[in-house]
């Protein structure tokens, strides 16, 4: 009975602690962010679709306000897994969460969105300025769709 006792305290134990101990590297890793610009925390909707085998992401031309808290609400009708890439913005400091049928890419690079998938990603956008955004399909990965993120400071 002791045994099966201090196994339970050691389980009960290791959950609350594992969150800690895995978030303890995890915030390490990059920098603290400064203070958002803005307190407004816009929520936008990206669609994904693959039309003759390749990926179409909408809108095309993605306008965010720049060092920003930001929702992006993905709902993908692809019938294959879709990677959403831009340089810089899904790095591991940038993302603030994340949930639903999105898997971070290894190289935090981008996110991976499930086939017919959807979630949710809460990120800090990055400075203003303009950078590609991509949307890559596993079966043609040769064909990736390029649109364009657009970062505008916040209005005050």
């Amino acid at each position: 009975m002791r045994t099966t006792s201090l196994t339970l305290a050691s389980l009960a134990l290791a959950l609350v602690a594992g969150p800690v101990l895995l978030a303890g590297p995890g915030l390490a890793q990059g920098k603290p962010l400064p203070p958002p610009a803005s307190g407004a925390t816009p929520v936008v909707e990206l669609t994904i679709a693959l039309k003759d085998g390749k990926p179409v992401c909408d809108p095309a031309e993605l306008r965010l306000p720049a060092d920003t808290n930001v929702t992006i609400n993905v709902v993908s009708s692809a019938d294959a897994p879709v990677t959403l890439t831009a340089a810089g913005q899904f790095e591991n400091g940038r993302v603030l969460h994340a949930d639903g049928d999105l898997v971070h890419v290894a190289s935090e690079k981008g996110y991976t969105v499930k086939q017919n998938g959807r979630g949710t990603l809460k990120l800090r956008t990055m400075p203003a300025g303009e950078t590609p955004y991509g949307c890559t399909s596993t079966r043609n990965a040769s064909a990736p769709f390029v649109g364009k993120l657009v970062l505008t400071p916040p209005a005050q």
